[in-house]
């Protein structure tokens, strides 16, 4: 993938997972009953974050992780027609 999108520090780039269409019943849901996805697949990571000491504390997420993150994590960006979630290393609750 040629994404020049290159986050800072501890931050990651998530490309959010389509919004469910159907609830767990079958029943289909309109665009507006359609929740936010909270999870995604990294696409690009940031070299990590400097401690305290001034060591690099490396990522422990990489491109093609699966992840969950909080609801209302991260900033969302457009780019070349595709969207995006920015957040912090922090933001992610578990990888999949």
């Amino acid at each position: 993938m040629g994404l020049n999108l290159k986050p800072l520090a501890d931050r990651v780039v998530v490309e959010p997972a389509p919004a469910e269409d159907k609830s767990a019943g079958g029943i289909i849901l309109p665009d507006t009953a359609q929740e936010k996805p909270q999870q995604g697949t990294v696409v690009a990571a940031g070299p990590g974050k400097v401690s305290d000491s001034g060591n690099l504390v490396e990522m422990t997420v990489k491109n093609g992780d699966k992840v969950l993150y909080g609801k209302y994590s991260g900033s969302e960006v457009a780019f070349d027609g595709t969207e995006y979630v920015i957040m912090r290393e922090s933001d992610i609750l578990a990888v999949l």
